[in-house]
C-alpha cells in the first residue's frame, strides 16, 4: 500500500511478485496473493507459472492456474485483474524450461491472454535470450506481448530483443 500511496498521481506503475521464484505455490494462494496486492493498489501483477507441474506436463494445470489469474470470465476472482486494470505478466523462467515446454506455455498463454508472457524473473540461472523471446512471440502471435528481463545492459541487446519480438 505504501508504494502505491506514494506514487499515487504519476504514471510509475506500482509491481507485485507473486510467487517467486519458482512458482511453488497453489492456484488459491496465487488468486489470493493476486487480490491481496491488487487491494494494496499494484496495478501489475507478475506472476511465476509453477515449474514443477510444468515438468510434470500438467498441462491442464498451467491452463487453470494462468486462467483462475488472468481470464475475466472464470469465477468472481479470476476477474480482479482486469477489473482493476491491472496488467498480468505470466513469467516462464526458461532458463528452466525445453524449447517445447516455452513453446506449449506459449500456445497456452495464446488461448488465456495474460498481457504479457516474461522470460525470466531475475532469480534463475539466466536472463532473457534472442531465440526464446523469438519462440515466444512466433507462437503468441499478436494475441500476447512479450516481456524479455534479465541480462539487457545495453542499447544494441534492447534493439535486438525488440527486433525478436519483446514489447517491453
Amino acid at each position: 500500500g505504501l508504494c502505491a500511496k506514494l506514487l499515487e498521481g504519476t504514471d510509475i506503475h506500482t509491481g507485485a511478485a507473486i510467487s517467486f521464484p519458482l512458482g511453488q505455490t497453489t492456484i488459491a494462494s496465487k488468486v489470493f496473493d493476486t487480490k491481496d496486492a491488487i487491494a494494496n493498489g499494484a496495478n501489475e501483477i507478475d506472476y511465476v507459472v509453477n515449474q514443477t507441474e510444468i515438468k510434470a506436463s500438467n498441462w491442464d494445470y498451467i491452463k487453470d492456474e494462468m486462467s483462475q489469474i488472468v481470464q475475466e470470465e472464470m469465477n468472481q476472482l479470476t476477474q480482479l485483474c482486469h477489473e482493476h486494470e491491472a496488467k498480468i505478466k505470466v513469467i516462464f523462467e526458461n532458463c528452466y524450461l525445453e524449447k517445447e515446454e516455452i513453446k506449449k506455455l506459449s500456445e497456452i498463454a495464446k488461448e488465456v491472454k495474460p498481457d504479457f508472457i516474461k522470460t525470466s524473473t531475475g532469480f534463475g540461472t539466466g536472463g532473457a535470450t534472442f531465440d526464446d523471446v523469438k519462440l515466444m512471440k512466433e507462437h503468441v502471435g499478436d494475441a500476447v506481448k512479450v516481456k524479455a528481463a534479465g541480462g539487457i545492459r545495453d542499447a544494441k541487446t534492447f534493439m535486438k530483443m525488440i527486433e525478436c519480438g519483446a514489447q517491453r
